[in-house]
């Protein structure tokens, strides 16, 4: 079991950056970040293997989003740069205990952080 923990949500102006945090309890073999808009159903992100060497983005955040992870503290990121009032959803980290390629399918992740609402105004 797997526990994550995110933080760094919050109200910004369209244009600004925001940086969410989410600690996890023990190792994966990968991590994403997903996103639920308001009405909308969730939708992929971003991902990161344990090891940080393999990344995988939604068209909607490329150049705009950036994964990383921090093994020592078992801590995946997500910087958000630009962001837009399309950004604007509840913010969920995730893992995947399982070996395998980064895949963008939230059946795929086994543990669900409870989620950090972000909210960009025009």
């Amino acid at each position: 079991q797997v526990q994550l923990v995110e933080s760094g949500g919050g109200s910004v102006q369209a244009g600004d950056s925001l940086r969410l945090s989410c600690v996890a309890s023990g190792r994966a073999y990968a991590m994403g970040w997903f996103r639920q808009p308001p009405g909308k159903e969730r939708e992929f992100v971003a991902a990161i293997n344990w090891s940080g060497y393999s990344t995988y983005y939604a068209d909607s955040v490329k150049g705009r989003f950036t994964i990383s992870i921090d093994n020592a503290k078992n801590t995946v990121y997500l910087q958000m740069n630009s962001l837009k009032s399309e950004d604007t959803a509840v913010y969920y980290c995730a893992a995947d205990r399982d070996y395998g390629p980064i895949v963008p399918q939230t059946t795929e992740y086994d543990y669900w952080g409870q989620g950090t609402q972000v909210t960009v105004s025009s």
